[in-house]
């Protein structure tokens, strides 16, 4: 099967490993199974993630995580395939995840600082860029935001790694990538023309390409209804943990198309889950 597997709430916990689940997960690759990362953050290079995975025990190769900034970076090539300039709205993470793609990236911290120091539009202080891709962007600001609705309102297309509204950390919520994108897309008076992570289809599209599996044969396994509503959006079956954002009731009180193929409290549910599909079951 192709595992399809979440990381925050479904792997780890903050700096924290879900008990047994990276074992669960290392069991199913070494019986054949194809494990994939998907996750909606765009704030770290890809490859990042490969040490604290295997520190947990998790089965991972750098080709086996896909962010949502690295897949903003395949669908601008795979979409957009004209473009050449890109400013970036967030970490050092996208920004790497861009120019690995071969884009000509430009910061939006740089951008402000131009606009600041030299009196010029964000437009201009960017470089004239083709795209605007925003991520979680933990420097916002005034000037960012500014830059970067003066790109889009010339005429850049504006691209969301994902809309998450939060994220969670050990001290509660903070605000997520969606806070940043709402931001710019007020300012600009523009929506974005994709929406790259979870709830939509393609971070797990490209997850199955990435191991050339056919994603309709996957398995989903998240801990949000984000999760489970792109498992669906692309006919895979989902299996939702208990062991990040959502509740027991809140799982018990889901019906018809928004109940998952499977719920799992622990890693031991998970294992009995991934059993049951893996004999055939879908019901």
């Amino acid at each position: 099967m192709l595992l399809l597997v979440d990381l925050d709430g479904v792997v780890y916990r903050s700096t924290e490993a879900v008990p047994g689940v990276a074992s669960v997960l290392a069991a199913r690759a070494a019986a054949g199974d194809d494990v994939v990362y998907v996750t909606n953050n765009a704030t770290a290079y890809h490859a990042d993630y490969v040490p604290r995975l295997a520190g947990h025990g998790a089965p991972v190769g750098p080709d086996r995580v896909v962010t949502s900034a690295r897949a903003s970076a395949q669908w601008i090539r795979d979409q957009l395939p004209s473009v050449r300039r890109v400013l970036a709205v967030g970490t050092s993470g996208l920004e790497r995840e861009l120019r690995e793609a071969g884009f000509d990236v430009v910061s939006v911290g740089h951008a402000a600082t131009r606009m600041n120091q030299e009196g010029i539009d964000g437009w201009a202080a960017a470089g004239h860029p083709d795209v605007v891709v925003v991520g979680l962007d933990p420097q916002m600001s005034y000037l960012r935001v500014a830059a970067a609705a003066d790109c889009v309102r010339a005429g850049a297309v504006l691209i969301a790694t994902n809309r998450d509204p939060v994220f969670p950390v050990e001290a509660g919520l903070r605000p997520g990538a969606g806070a940043v994108v709402a931001a710019v897309a007020t300012a600009s008076r523009t929506e974005p023309r994709a929406v790259i992570g979870k709830p939509g289809p393609y971070l797990l599209e490209l997850g199955a390409r990435t191991v050339g599996a056919d994603v309709r044969r996957g398995v989903m396994i998240g801990d949000a209804m984000s999760d489970i509503a792109a498992g669906k959006a692309v006919g895979a079956r989902t299996i939702l943990m208990l062991t990040g954002v959502t509740s027991r009731a809140a799982a018990d009180a889901l019906a018809g198309d928004d109940r998952p193929t499977r719920v799992a409290e622990d890693a031991a549910g998970l294992e009995a889950a991934l059993g049951e599909l893996a004999a055939g079951g879908r019901d």
